[in-house]
C-alpha cells in the first residue's frame, strides 16, 4: 500500500528530530580551550626568528591540534551520564511507538 503526502511528512519530521546537536557546557569548555591552542599558535608564529623552534615546530604543533583534534572534539563528545532521548517512530495511523521496544524478526 502506498503512503500518503501527509504520512511521509509525519515519518520525515520524525527523523528530523534527530539530527540536532545539542551542545553542554562540557563541549563548550573543550571548544574554548582548542580555540586558546589556536591563539597560542598564532602568537608563536608571529615570533620574527627564522631559525626558532617556536615558529618552526610549536607552533604548527598547536594549529593542527587546535584546529583538527580540539574543536571537532569538543563538537562531537557526548556525556555519558546524559540519557539518552527516547526513539520515537510514527506509524501510518498517527500513533506514536517507541522504537526500541518493537522487536523486529
Amino acid at each position: 500500500m502506498a503512503k500518503t503526502k501527509t504520512q511521509l511528512k509525519k515519518t520525515q519530521k520524525a527523523k528530523v528530530e534527530h539530527l540536532h546537536i545539542a551542545l553542554t557546557k562540557t563541549n563548550f569548555m573543550i571548544i574554548a580551550s582548542g580555540i586558546l591552542m589556536i591563539i597560542i599558535g598564532y602568537v608563536f608564529l608571529s615570533q620574527n626568528s627564522v631559525d626558532g623552534f617556536l615558529p618552526t615546530v610549536a607552533a604548527p604543533i598547536f594549529l593542527v591540534l587546535g584546529y583538527c583534534v580540539i574543536i571537532p572534539l569538543g563538537i562531537l563528545y557526548k556525556d555519558k551520564s546524559t540519557k539518552p532521548e527516547d526513539d520515537t517512530a510514527i506509524d501510518e495511523k498517527g500513533t506514536v511507538n517507541n522504537v526500541s521496544n518493537i522487536k523486529t524478526g
